[in-house]
């Protein structure tokens, strides 16, 4: 009621008359979301991490997946379906519907040149197809690898604008880094909040957890609302590296790999002949050559070398299979809720498969996953272990590049490269119950499609109308296009004259119709003058015929449309030398300030933690008061994939050194009474450290030298108290577990020291760069 509105006195009919009548005012304005239309389908997004081209069995692959089978046999294949070669690219684009430059991730989200192309955030303008299907009444759930949000804002107290929820999704629960354990993951997130997890059970997997979860979503939402539809994104950290399987899936595959990943490339091929993938004629390309991505022949091999490998393979392929399996629990679900013929089914994967494992493989991923310009001779890249522990929890390992060669048949190269074994992956869509195969159509689609069509696709299927504003401003317009006339007919013409760009560390190509134009690495001064291929992809899918000198002209032309394609897409400047990720802002310099940490807080995140050790000098200082019988971990950062634990334990304070899977001890008696204990890292040359055991501060125990952990070693974060998350010591985990301290531990304090003359870091005045825009 109006402050100025006077009432008769005692006149109650009259002031209820004006309270109804302000009541319906109110109603009407109230702001409604729109309720999707009856029986609106649900949408199931699967995105596998670094799957190959022909690794599933509706692509040629011996891999048991009776689950992509079902949805590929009852839908549609798609034959020509291509993506930015890296994961995090591939990811904004499929969520966006726009090429990964123009939404800021021309790279993984762990660089911060400050360059329009690299923000790692999508913009406020562009809505995802999480806030468009929102916005139109679904709900919205996602399981999994994030990875859209800068490694500086993953932590507890950042800025969370750019995280899942923020995003357009009403829950998520995953791992919002680039990978992690399987097995013990080093950070999990729950919404918008930290997991704190003491210890894993024996039996858990992060792939069945994912898979319990997103059917959990969807349980309660149906218990709430029986008729409102979902959007599930299923984001796997499979098969990205570590690979981890559970060992009942290794013992499937135990012994299937000894031919060698020749004869596994040859029969996957024979296989997509045969089911028609491409047409009799079409030429595998032949073995990988290039200097540092070369492929040895199997049978060159030796026989100890052989049965090593074959171990690699047997892992991968568990790690499939099981994807496969939860795949099918999930589809059990829907099926027994009666929701599986009414729900859209995409299935790709974000890029290539990964050649990151090396030549021979490794059991120590993060000392090969490393810049390679550090490191010095005597480097170990694969620490020599038990081959049985391969695929475990105690070791963190990738394949060799051999099978990825066969992964990405018939295709050259692998993930990071613009050739088609970086980024012509597989794509499934189905949709039982709204797009059912005719009986004479075999589902396979050869037209061009791209992964930012994949959003507008979803949208169309659903009858969802992508909002024309967000945030305020006009949402900027989509660069894919629906399949829907390529899916409801194999002869539909859309694609077909389609162009596309693609571009990765100074790696370029450029698609149009059947022409696709490729600068493998840059050679000259300026892009005009490198060495550019042409391949005709209608009749050489596998680019192996180089029709470059005869085509000048036309080889010509495409480059200047890549060039025109890449102002457009803000591909410019080309990070071809990797100076880019050299470069951080001074925003991150507090994170690199001392800092206290309390026993048992929430483990503090990973790139947080990295800040205060990666190539520098530092000390960890722990306030407690000793007494007889105290014992437990002290502080921890790490796992089995490298690390560091303090502990004491009967009467001595020791110190564990995982250096890759090479471990090193340190330890000396310890006084009932005494205050202060540490460890004191000082930076040698050749990335080592010298590691001094302190006690009431004078030095009491020395490692003289060992390699120092960097990149992405430690992956999980400090834990101050109890170890969390993957063991670092794994001898001292199965004797306590988490190793919970019992005794009086006050604090624990890092104090970041002196900077390596190696670290290469360069740190960009933020503000005053602003202030000299202004000026």
């Amino acid at each position: 009621m109006r402050r100025d509105e006077q009432l008769p006195a005692r006149d109650n009919e009259g002031f209820l008359g004006i309270v109804r009548e302000r009541a319906s005012e109110s109603v009407r304005a109230w702001p409604t979301k729109p309720r999707p239309i009856q029986g609106s389908p649900n949408v199931v997004v699967m995105l596998m991490d670094d799957v190959g081209f022909s690794d599933i069995g509706p692509f040629g692959s011996e891999i048991d997946t009776p689950n992509l089978d079902r949805l590929a046999g009852g839908g549609y294949r798609f034959t020509n379906y291509h993506t930015p070669p890296m994961c995090a690219p591939a990811r904004a684009s499929l969520i966006t519907g726009l090429n990964n430059h123009r939404v800021g991730f021309s790279f993984v989200p762990h660089i911060d040149p400050g360059f329009p192309h690299s923000t790692m955030e999508i913009p406020a303008n562009v809505p995802t197809v999480a806030e468009s299907f929102r916005a139109a009444g679904y709900a919205t759930f996602m399981v999994g690898k994030w990875h859209l949000t800068g490694e500086s804002r993953l932590h507890d107290g950042a800025d969370k604008s750019s995280w899942p929820c923020q995003r357009g999704f009403d829950r998520y629960f995953g791992c919002m880094d680039g990978f992690t354990s399987l097995f013990h993951p080093h950070r999990l997130v729950s919404d918008n909040s930290q997991v704190s997890i003491d210890s894993f059970p024996e039996d858990y997997y992060l792939t069945d957890e994912l898979t319990d979860r997103a059917m959990a979503m969807v349980t309660e939402l149906r218990q709430s609302d029986p008729d409102k539809p979902f959007f599930l994104y299923f984001a796997h950290q499979a098969v990205h590296a570590p690979l981890q399987a559970k060992e009942a899936d290794i013992a499937k595959y135990r012994g299937h790999y000894g031919a060698g990943w020749d004869e596994v490339r040859k029969a996957r091929f024979a296989r997509q002949l045969a089911s028609g993938l491409f047409t009799e004629g079409t030429a595998c390309a032949s073995r990988n050559a290039e200097t540092g991505f070369d492929v040895a022949p199997w049978e060159s091999l030796g026989v100890d070398e052989r049965a090593l490998l074959e171990r690699y393979m047997e892992v991968y392929a568990a790690m499939v299979d099981n994807t496969d399996q939860n795949l099918g629990r999930l589809i059990r679900h829907l099926e027994e809720a009666g929701e599986f013929e009414n729900t859209i089914f995409v299935f790709t994967s974000d890029n290539g498969a990964s050649a990151e494992g090396g030549p021979g493989g490794t059991r120590s991923y993060f000392s090969q996953f490393t810049s390679s310009s550090l490191l010095p001779d005597d480097w170990e890249s694969d620490v020599d272990r038990d081959p049985s522990l391969i695929g475990g929890p105690q070791t963190f390992v990738h394949y060799p590049r051999g099978w990825a060669y066969a992964s990405n048949t018939p295709f050259r190269q692998y993930k990071m490269h613009t050739y088609a074994g970086g980024v012509h992956v597989p794509a499934i869509i189905s949709w039982p119950g709204g797009l059912p195969r005719s009986a004479d159509d075999d589902g396979v689609r050869r037209q061009f499609a791209h992964v930012t069509d994949i959003a507008p696709t979803m949208l169309d299927l659903a009858g969802v109308t992508r909002p024309e504003t967000w945030g305020g401003f006009p949402a900027p317009d989509q660069d894919g296009r629906s399949l829907r006339a390529v899916l409801e007919s194999g002869s539909a013409t859309a694609g077909q004259s389609r162009s596309q760009y693609f571009e990765l560390v100074g790696r370029r190509a450029y698609i149009e119709g059947c022409w696709k134009a490729l600068s493998p690495l840059r050679t000259g001064p300026g892009w005009e003058d490198d060495e550019w291929e042409l391949y005709n992809l209608d009749v050489d899918p596998a680019e192996t015929v180089n029709l470059a000198n005869q085509y000048r002209d036309l080889l010509s032309e495409l480059k200047q449309r890549w060039q025109a394609a890449a102002w457009m897409n803000s591909v410019f400047p080309l990070d071809d030398d990797g100076a880019m990720q050299l470069v951080r802002p001074s925003t991150e310099l507090p994170m690199e300030e001392p800092v206290t940490l309390r026993p048992e807080s929430p483990t503090l995140e990973r790139y947080r933690s990295s800040k205060l050790i990666n190539l520098r000098s530092f000390s960890i200082e722990v306030d407690l008061k000793f007494q007889d019988g105290d014992c437990g971990v002290l502080v921890a950062h790490g796992d089995q994939g490298g690390g560091y634990v303090l502990y004491i334990e009967d009467g001595f304070l020791q110190l564990s050194y995982n250096c890759y899977g090479r471990m090193f001890y340190i330890r000396t008696p310890l006084a009932v009474g005494t205050t202060a204990v540490g460890a004191k890292f000082t930076t040698l040359s050749h990335v080592r450290w010298r590691i001094g055991l302190m006690v009431n501060g004078a030095e009491v125990a020395v490692l003289e030298q060992v390699h120092q952990l960097i990149g992405m070693c430690p992956l999980t974060g400090i834990s101050v108290g109890l170890e969390r998350g993957g063991p670092v010591d794994w001898d001292l985990y199965r004797r306590h577990g988490c190793f919970r301290y019992r005794g009086n531990l006050r604090h624990v304090r890092y104090v970041p020291g002196p900077k390596a003359e190696y670290n290469r870091e360069q740190i960009v005045d933020v503000m005053r760069r602003v202030e000299l825009a202004f000026e």
